[in-house]
């Protein structure tokens, strides 16, 4: 761990947000190529790592987004409750406009559950876009982080961001399963299914250095952008990631699966970040 802090320390912290993010890209195409290794995954397994998914984004939110954001707002001046609260709640509403305007398909729903505007877009590209939009805030939330060193905030470090990147990246994995493995179940071939399952992560990068740069350019913004990206996050955990581990009967494993990321996620942030 203290090599991979030295590297990102020696690197502008916009390059770093890049190669974090990207690295987060690579461990979901890592999980998607589980396509070539296996024809089905079971649904209990699937559920879990949905689960466990969640209890990162969630531990994530709080340990490395709004706990910062709060003790920024009070060294800025801000009342300590006020950037937390506005940023995510508009963190909320972005993740709520895209969810209303950009048609999608959460994974292991029924067809007739499509959400957005009507569209003629087939199943397999439905499924593709919800898992992105599930991707944009992660990667603002890394990204953010490292625009934060970059302007020399104080709450804002190396090892928060490269610890809260570990965290997001062991939740692609299971999210790049959660992809491919759908898209072969509906006859899409390997190969495609394992490129449309990477491929929706590829905005991860691109958010990454968009938040870095944003930060940048205004560095007031950082305690009211952390919580903006806690605040997607949660939507998405609530709006989507929940609602898919609770299709079936294997609510419990899903239920443990949270936990344990909570918990893995919370362990990583405390004791590295």
């Amino acid at each position: 761990m203290n090599h991979i802090l030295s590297f990102f320390e020696g690197i502008d912290p916009v390059w770093g947000a890049l190669l974090a993010t990207t690295f987060t890209w690579l461990v979901t195409a890592a999980g998607a190529a589980v396509v070539f290794l296996f024809k089905e995954l079971s649904r209990k397994w699937l559920d879990g790592m949905l689960g466990f998914t969640g209890g990162v984004m969630v531990a994530a939110s709080f340990w490395s987004l709004l706990a910062p954001s709060i003790d920024m707002s009070a060294r800025m001046g801000f009342p300590e409750w006020l950037p937390p609260a506005v940023g995510f709640a508009a963190g909320a509403l972005f993740l709520f406009a895209l969810d209303k305007y950009v048609p999608h398909l959460h994974i292991n729903f029924d067809p007739s559950l499509k959400e957005g505007p009507d569209t003629g877009l087939r199943r397999s590209t439905l499924l593709i876009l919800a898992i992105t939009l599930h991707n944009i805030p992660e990667g603002l939330a890394v990204g953010v982080l490292f625009g934060g060193v970059a302007a020399g905030i104080p709450e804002a470090s190396i090892a928060g961001a490269v610890t809260l990147a570990i965290g997001i990246g062991l939740q692609n994995f299971p999210e790049g399963i959660a992809v491919s493995m759908p898209l072969r179940r509906l006859g899409v071939s390997r190969a495609r299914s394992f490129f449309y399952g990477q491929l929706s992560a590829i905005v991860e990068p691109v958010a990454g250095v968009v938040g870095a740069m944003a930060v940048l350019w205004m560095q007031p913004i950082l305690p009211f952008a952390l919580a903006f990206a806690a605040g997607a996050m949660i939507y998405v955990v609530v709006e989507e990631v929940i609602p898919e581990t609770q299709q079936d009967r294997h609510t419990d494993i899903a239920t443990l699966g949270f936990i344990g990321g909570f918990i893995v996620m919370m362990v990583l942030d405390v004791a590295l970040g």
